[in-house]
């Protein structure tokens, strides 16, 4: 007796689908494995909490569990560990300078917190890598134990007076005006415009003003900044920050200038933003290759929600 029509062609379809599956097996691009040169060298507590929760796609020792090897997981997991290592690789943290170090401790800190990694869409599968309170806990403390004051602070003081006597001899007439590996263009036209928002930072011990172009300026007065619209350019300026033993604060050495620019077709590959930064009274640009701009997303990730901008306008 033959099987009803409905059955013969849901048979049909499973063993087409299983087929496709098959062949989708044979494609395996391949994970190069590369060596550990300068692992995360914290508290082990602190380290194994980050291995289990970063590695796999911050480190050159990945650990894919057995459905990670399964097509179409594998491929997407490879791309994963890519983009991840590209912002940050645990496996290198001892190349970076011990300032950018702490740096990214605040910045894993602060995703870790705001809930933006481990990706929401990788602890579906790895649970592993879900913090719980108490080993964010120990994160918390350890990176709370880098921060230090710097009350009257002579090496700071001498530093920003020599910066401003040599700022007086210097002759700042750029023939060209320096740009990131990204094409991204240093704006000297910032000082003209109006101030957004003041922050600092505990970590690296500096002071900020972030400015608006006109089109940011005029967002803010018509309520119009999620998501910002186009054109809009802020720029965030950085100094040492100067405390005296009474606790009165007031802008040291300046550090660097950041920029953030919103064209969602030229830079729609950096969530619609052009990043930048120029380091030191030289305007450097920051970045030893075009993946730097990933590592500002990165940063700015836990505010996907307000169109990766952490700055709220202040309120008058």
């Amino acid at each position: 007796m033959k099987k009803p029509l409905y059955k013969r062609r849901t048979i049909r379809v499973l063993a087409i689908l299983l087929l496709c599956f098959g062949i989708l097996q044979l494609f395996r691009p391949e994970l190069k494995k590369q060596p550990v040169t300068a692992d995360f060298n914290g508290p082990e507590n602190v380290k194994a909490i980050l291995k289990t929760a970063c590695y796999d796609c911050h480190s050159n020792e990945p650990d894919l569990k057995w459905f990670d090897h399964l097509q179409p997981a594998y491929s997407i997991a490879l791309a994963d560990i890519e983009e991840g290592k590209a912002g940050l690789n645990f496996s290198e943290w001892g190349n970076m300078a011990p300032g950018d170090q702490k740096a990214r401790l605040f910045e894993i800190l602060n995703q870790i917190t705001t809930g933006s990694m481990p990706l929401k869409s990788y602890q579906v599968l790895h649970r592993s890598a879900n913090l719980d309170p108490a080993e964010i806990v120990i994160v918390k403390n350890y990176v709370a134990g880098m921060i230090k004051d710097h009350p009257a602070d002579t090496a700071l003081i001498n530093t920003a007076n020599k910066q401003f006597n040599n700022w007086n001899e210097q002759h700042l007439k750029a023939e060209k005006l320096p740009e990131t590996l990204t094409g991204v263009p240093y704006q000297p036209g910032y000082k003209n415009w109006q101030v957004v928002s003041t922050t600092d930072r505990i970590d690296n011990n500096t002071m900020r003003v972030i400015f608006g172009n006109p089109v940011a300026i005029k967002a803010i007065a018509e309520h119009q900044i999620n998501p910002w619209p186009e054109g809009t350019i802020f720029a965030k300026v950085a100094w040492d920050k100067l405390q005296d033993a009474d606790g009165n604060v007031k802008t040291g050495a300046f550090k660097q200038v950041e920029y953030m620019i919103k064209d969602s077709k030229k830079y729609k590959d950096t969530k619609g933003w052009g990043w930048a930064r120029f380091k030191t009274m030289k305007l450097l640009p920051y970045g030893k290759n075009i993946g730097y701009a990933t590592e500002c997303v990165n940063c700015h990730r836990p505010m996907s929600n307000n169109d990766f901008v952490f700055t709220l306008p202040v309120k008058h």
